[in-house]
């Protein structure tokens, strides 16, 4: 049963990557662009869910929706402000501009909230199950978290296929400029994924805080990373791809810390993502692309 407990807190992490991934690659898939603050929106989300529930009495749902709005805001404002400028500049500049978006976020939220460690209380309420006369536990945020990662993914999906906006985000992706010279406003699509997949940060962050009940300024820096391994793992720009990459990623990570060594997990997840690479240097889903010369 120990094994199944294993896979299954595997798969709740994995879920977290996961939704964390789908910002990764919706941004790559169609501003075709790296944003490395992605993982320290999920720590605002979980500060700006922690201030509203532990400072002002807020029920834990409510904060949750104002955490989405507060991150979704924020994702259009850091597009605007740091990212449009640089529409046409090389994918370095925007790679060191994203990397100082980061560390300015970090430092924004340890003058504001300090650098001590806060203990984060749950938003899930729904009650543990237990099977096997207690030998498997199955707690109520694992099956929050991958019910919130299943419904996230079908309706994503539904919407890029579905709606117009979601038909305009796939046109920018294949071809901004034809895109553009079609009437669609490239501008207007970029800035929606971008609040698209910060409001899921936000979800991933409170997630996570409520797996893992402590929120600091850099909570957000490590899943961020792992979240990108599980875009790159899947093939970023691939929306099913973002979902296998970080279940994967996560039963990875939890297998290896229960059998292996908890300080050679992380090792091990890059290891396996360099394996995948040089087998399949475009990831799980990703499909190879041919330039035309």
């Amino acid at each position: 049963m120990s094994f199944l407990n294993y896979l299954i807190n595997g798969i709740s992490l994995g879920s977290v990557y996961a939704i964390i991934a789908l910002g990764y690659t919706m941004v790559y898939g169609i501003a075709k662009m790296l944003n490395f603050a992605h993982g320290d929106v999920i720590m605002v989300g979980g500060f700006v869910v922690f201030t509203m529930s532990s400072r002002m009495g807020l029920s834990p749902a409510l904060a949750v929706l104002v955490s989405i709005i507060v991150c979704t805001v924020l994702g259009i404002t850091i597009e605007k402000i740091a990212y449009k400028p640089l529409r046409g500049a090389s994918s370095l500049a925007v790679l060191i501009t994203a990397i100082g978006v980061s560390y300015f976020l970090q430092n924004l939220a340890l003058l504001v909230f300090g650098s001590d460690t806060k203990l984060f209380t749950s938003v899930v309420k729904i009650p543990a199950i237990q099977f096997a006369d207690g030998q498997l536990t199955i707690t109520g945020e694992t099956i929050v978290t991958i019910i919130a990662c299943i419904i996230i993914m079908i309706v994503l999906t539904l919407f890029i296929k579905k709606t117009k906006a979601g038909q305009a985000m796939l046109a920018v992706s294949e071809d901004r400029g034809a895109a553009e010279l079609m009437g669609v406003n490239v501008n207007a699509t970029i800035s929606l994924t971008f609040a698209i997949g910060s409001g899921l940060a936000a979800i991933a962050g409170v997630l996570l805080c409520s797996v893992y009940p402590s929120l600091n300024p850099y909570t957000g820096s490590m899943p961020g990373i792992k979240a990108f391994v599980a875009a790159v793992f899947g093939g970023i720009g691939s929306i099913p791809g973002a979902l296998i990459g970080g279940v994967l990623l996560g039963i990875i990570e939890i297998l290896s810390k229960a059998y292996i060594s908890s300080q050679l997990s992380d090792a091990i997840v890059f290891a396996v993502l360099i394996i995948v690479l040089l087998v399949k240097p475009t990831g799980l889903l990703g499909k190879k692309i041919s330039e035309k010369v």
